[in-house]
């Protein structure tokens, strides 16, 4: 069977194919525990056994085989043995899920045939689609009054919608289903048709499972997970919310599921990160490995100079702002990923031991595949999404290594990550330098370098580190100046040799600009296109400021939708007046809950008074505000030109 989806039941699993297909098998899913001294808790084991059946057995870890025990219990169950035991009962494989854990012991995987290899760069995903989406705005709306379904208007009353939209898809029977802001509307949606009587046959059981909203942390900023109701048996996207699909499409979302045994339903809801631990995860059960409950090797303390020396982070070398020609960047392809396997890195192995890796040995199969979809795209658009996916989840691979609550995190293996890399990047800078190369900016994984050899350099590099580079030519690039006068780091924008222009850390690529001021960004970026070299950027100087000009004289005109500034919320409540906490009361007013970490959305009314507008109420807008940041746009932007031809606005 291809396995489209699973849910479990009391004693066994059910698995879902495609069209409706399913098969039910028999599993009772145990988890695993050890003691340091099983004779000061006889009494407790004895117990166990009576009533669980409580089996020993051998419990082979990343880092040794120790005695242990295998039992069929609950989490409660796991909990009463950690606390009876005075904390000292390591568990293992607690908190898996039973399909996963099922699939790994059976050598299977979801979206896949038996026997199947799961790292293969083409597989079938051929599979009966349909497209909902409700015409009504999320979040601020609790009723739907239209519903499109394969570009198929439906309206009329509430019952007439929901009778036709369960028709629609009993008719077509879809085993994947892409509905945008589907984690919101399916709650209305259900409920609505309840209080009809109508049965809407997302659910090939009527059966939901449901994922709990939450708000966290993750790589600096507050990020929030909607509630979702997942529905058995039928494949459900959220295709404006989900960032697996949005960054990596349909073939991404099944690829994750080939890897890691989750069904599509999940992998299309979970970050990279959480991706990657799966994947680990699967890897261990498939391979014997018992997968730990709690870490148990938490970062030991050090001396602040033994910190210093080993948590460098990552190596940076930085630019002197302005404008250069005939540039050559150099990305090596996957950088931490690939010293993790060329380097054996795992967290038994910076303890000593010499074996293959665990974490080394997982990794190098998705890196392979990386390396293979990276250059098929080149020639094949539809590997683009798995590319897409196989590169966050091998960026997020290093973080995790660090993470504290990650299964087979070690810091350790972190900071040997990080120390590889600075030598590799050093290393290739001495190299360059010795192809008569001049390194203009360096940072992590890449090096921007003009003149010399750059072909040799290159050819050294990888045939002395191991790891595979792509570099791009530019025609002229400008790194944007900080505060202090110094160089950014990650601000720069250049015309590369096909013409089109390569932007980073500017209006144009920040998600809180507005439609009108990107735009005009943009536009000034199309024509600083037309420049062959940074002589020439000063002869487009009169059109960019002519050009401003229009934005700023265009402002008293332009649609609200086209000024709304988009920020992910970091809070809800703010101790000193903001724009930002002014757009959270003015939805609050609107009867829109906001939580920390969603992504609001507000066009600024009086920047002075600090006064907000939800973009559906928004009527004014203070043009002096956004003046200012059309300033700011031009600013980015000014650096490439001489000061006598810029002058002053």
């Amino acid at each position: 069977m291809w396995i489209l989806d699973a849910s479990a039941e009391r004693g066994g699993i059910r698995f879902w194919g495609r069209g409706g297909e399913s098969k039910r098998v028999s599993y009772t899913p145990s988890f695993l525990f050890t003691l340091d001294d099983p004779h000061l808790h006889r009494d407790m084991l004895d117990g166990l056994e009576d009533r669980f059946g409580l089996a020993p057995c051998r419990v082979q870890t990343i880092f040794s085989e120790e005695e242990g025990y295998s039992i069929a219990a609950s989490r409660k169950v796991a909990g009463l043995i950690e606390e009876q035991s005075g904390y000292s009962a390591k568990i293992y494989n607690l908190d898996l899920r039973p399909e996963q854990r099922f699939l790994a012991e059976k050598g299977l995987t979801a979206c896949a045939f038996p026997g199947e290899d799961r790292f293969a760069t083409s597989f079938d995903r051929s599979l009966a689609m349909m497209e909902i989406s409700v015409a009504d705005p999320p979040y601020r709306s609790r009723r739907v009054s239209g519903i499109v379904v394969d570009g198929r208007q439906i309206t009329g009353s509430v019952e007439e919608i929901l009778q036709q939209l369960a028709a629609a898809i009993d008719d077509q029977n879809p085993d994947l289903i892409l509905f945008p802001h589907a984690d919101y509307w399916m709650r209305v949606l259900v409920s609505s048709a309840e209080e009809h009587g109508i049965l809407l046959p997302f659910s090939r059981t009527g059966r939901y499972s449901r994922l709990s909203e939450r708000s966290y942390w993750s790589y600096g900023r507050m990020v929030h997970r909607e509630g979702a109701l997942i529905p058995e048996g039928r494949c459900l996207i959220d295709s404006s919310r989900s960032f697996t699909y949005r960054e990596s499409g349909i073939a991404g979302v099944l690829l994750a599921s080939r890897m890691t045994g989750l069904a599509p339903n999940l992998t299309a809801r979970l970050t990279p990160g959480t991706l990657i631990s799966t994947y680990e995860n699967y890897e261990a059960i498939r391979r014997g490995i018992a997968v730990p409950f709690r870490k148990w090797d938490p970062e030991e303390s050090r001396p602040i100079a033994c910190l210093r020396e080993a948590d460098k982070g990552g190596m940076i070398f930085q630019p002197h702002p302005g404008v250069y020609d005939d540039v050559v960047q150099v990305d090596f392809t996957s950088m931490y990923p690939s010293i993790i396997v060329g380097k054996n890195l795992s967290p038994e192995t910076v303890s000593g031991r010499r074996e293959d890796g665990f974490l080394a040995s997982v990794l190098a199969p998705v890196l392979g595949l990386r390396l293979k979809t990276k250059a098929l795209k080149k020639e094949d658009r539809r590997y683009a999404g798995m590319d897409s996916l196989l590169k966050w989840m091998l960026v997020t691979s290093f973080g995790y290594t660090g993470y504290r609550n990650a299964k087979f995190g070690c810091i350790k293996v972190h900071e040997a990550i990080t120390r590889h890399a600075r030598e590799i990047l050093i290393s290739a800078k001495e190299c360059a330098e010795e192809c008569g190369c001049h390194v203009l900016h360096g940072i992590v994984d890449s090096l921007w370098v003009a003149g010399g050899d750059i072909p040799q350099f290159v050819r050294e590099t990888e045939a002395a580190t191991g790891i595979s580079t792509d570099s791009e030519e530019y025609r002229w690039i400008a790194f944007l100046p900080m505060a202090d006068g110094s160089g950014a780091y990650n601000r720069y924008f250049g015309c590369l040799t096909d013409g089109t222009m390569k932007i980073r850390g500017v209006a144009a690529r920040r998600g809180d600009t507005p439609p009108y001021v990107r735009s005009f960004q943009e536009g000034v970026f199309s024509m600083l296109e037309q420049a062959e070299s940074a002589a020439e950027l000063d002869d487009l100087a009169r059109d960019v400021q002519e050009l401003f000009n229009e934005a700023v004289s265009g402002l008293s005109s332009a649609a609200m939708e086209d000024l709304v500034i988009n920020r992910r919320v970091s809070r809800t409540e703010y101790r000193h007046r903001c724009i930002e906490g002014s757009a959270i009361r003015a939805y609050g007013m609107a009867g829109v809950a906001v939580e920390a970490g969603m992504e609001i959305g507000y066009v600024v009314r009086d920047g002075k008074r600090l006064i907000a507008d939800p973009p559906w109420e928004a009527g004014v807008a203070d043009l002096q505000y956004y003046r200012v940041l059309l300033e700011r746009a031009l600013d980015e932007v000014a650096p490439v030109f001489s000061e006598g031809v810029w002058g002053r606005r």
